[in-house]
């Protein structure tokens, strides 16, 4: 199988790299637009990242976690824990002994089920902040990385847990300067939701990692054979998102003509947003804001996609408050909370949101 080259990152790469190269202090969002390229640009990064630095890469990705004890297995990778049962000499130093495949705070098995038994969240905290001053301490830099945290967002552990995990990523940044924290999600409304309820003001900062641009697109496309024409029909239908951009390169080698794979794309897609504006108007449909459940009404979605006919993005503030935040769950939109402004999650919902107002 052919793999697909990781293309052109360089201003998000120095801007990852002029992090690490500064003492931890902020809190870093890794946000964009669903399947722009967030987790394989970190991974690219972090693959290539010098000795002395040492990443705890925790991805929720496809994670059922419902509780406290779901949560720690994944934070703790309890998979490796039982492949390494011991870890000769724990933290004399750490660096020296713990296996570099291992992602999840390293943790010997019957310290584990000891330390955790009472399930108290503060007592993980304590433990992990011991790892990363133990790898500081032996001179590596320690990174952690959560990915799409916005899973646990509801998760309630004496008060909701995310509060607590950000009150305690501002103590090994802001405060002990031990460890930089990086947070990777497409919800855009998770981050604007921990910004003001954590109180982060100044204590953390966004990295957007967005489509690429046209000349991105046509550089990238230039690679794979295409010529003018295919990367014109390319960006006119799926813009630069990566994600697609791959689908046609591979149907592309299958010998398909790039507009009828490109078209059949956008008519999925149309139907996806007819079908979810049509269980809507039959059925209705709910979405929880704080602790308030508020009902989903089909005339102000619409009233609110018509708005993208003529515009590529509008304010925030000119939706209604439930339609933009069941639009964004629905991956049908992307909210920017830099720019304070929304657009559509992809060049292919633009056209497919266009295509089913064209019928309303």
């Amino acid at each position: 199988m052919k793999r697909i080259e990781f293309h052109d990152r360089e201003t998000e790469a120095k801007e990852f790299m002029n992090i690490l190269n500064s003492e931890p202090s902020l809190i870093t969002f890794v946000y964009g637009p669903i399947n722009s390229g967030k987790t394989a640009l970190i991974n690219h990064l972090v693959d290539r990242l010098p000795e002395d630095y040492k990443v705890f890469y925790i991805n929720l990705r496809g994670r059922f976690i419902s509780n406290y004890d779901d949560f720690i297995k994944v934070l703790f990778d309890v998979e490796h824990v039982a492949r390494y049962e011991r870890i000769k000499e724990f933290l004399k130093p750490i660096a020296a002994v713990l296996p570099e495949s291992y992602n999840g705070i390293p943790i010997p098995k019957d310290t584990f089920l000891k330390l955790f038994k009472e399930k108290e969240i503060e007592d993980a905290f304590v433990y992990i902040e011991t790892v990363l001053r133990a790898f500081y301490e032996s001179g590596r830099v320690p990174v952690l990385v959560i990915d799409e945290l916005q899973v646990i967002g509801d998760m309630k552990i004496n008060g909701h847990l995310i509060y607590k995990l950000f009150n305690f990523f501002v103590r090994l940044t802001k405060e002990l300067h031990l460890a930089h924290v990086f947070v990777v999600t497409s919800d855009s409304l998770f981050i604007e939701q921990v910004y003001s309820e954590a109180v982060l003001s100044d204590r953390c900062k966004y990295l957007l990692v967005d489509d690429f641009d046209y000349e991105t697109t046509t550089a990238f496309l230039d690679h794979y054979g295409f010529d003018m024409h295919e990367k014109e029909i390319a960006w006119q239908y799926v813009g630069g998102k990566p994600v697609s951009l791959v689908r046609l390169i591979n149907e592309k080698r299958s010998e398909k003509k790039i507009e009828d794979v490109a078209g059949s794309m956008l008519k999925l897609r149309t139907g996806e947003i007819m079908t979810r504006l049509k269980i809507v108007n039959e059925l209705g449909d709910e979405i929880t804001i704080g602790n308030k459940r508020c009902d989903v009404h089909h005339e102000k979605l619409v009233s609110a996609l018509k708005m993208f006919v003529t515009r590529d993005e509008v304010g925030a503030n000119e939706l209604d408050e439930v339609s933009k935040r069941y639009l964004v769950k629905e991956n049908i939109l992307f909210a920017d909370p830099l720019s304070n402004t929304i657009k559509t999650q992809s060049m292919l919902n633009l056209l497919a949101m266009r295509e089913v107002m064209g019928d309303a």
